[in-house]
């Protein structure tokens, strides 16, 4: 079952730093496993403290795999405390998507 994701929010800004150090290290998480039921991506806002998460997973029950990791549980811990607006999660339905080479970006 297939289901997506879509998570806005602003971080304090003297959090911007710690906030992205944990972001990365779920990506370096997600590599390291080379998961397959996963398409994940954040952006970063020009304003420099809005995010967006997109999370599309497909697993047979249509739970996101994103919790499992460790990174993403670290991620999560003191998000309360990084973040000056709470995280909106709305679901979403692709209607499409294209990457060249089946390539997601390198954090940076």
């Amino acid at each position: 079952m297939i289901s997506s994701v879509v998570v806005t929010y602003q971080v304090k800004p003297e959090s911007v730093e710690e906030h992205l150090r944990l972001v990365r290290a779920v990506f370096e998480e997600l590599a390291a496993a080379s998961k397959e039921d996963v398409a994940y991506k954040v952006f970063r806002l020009q304003d420099g403290v809005s995010f967006v998460h997109v999370s599309t997973s497909d697993t047979p029950d249509g739970a996101s795999p994103l919790p499992q990791l460790a990174s993403f549980r670290e991620f999560g811990r003191q998000l309360a405390d990084r973040v000056a607006t709470p995280p909106l999660a709305t679901p979403a339905d692709v209607i499409g998507s294209y990457e060249p080479g089946g390539a997601a970006g390198t954090p940076r």
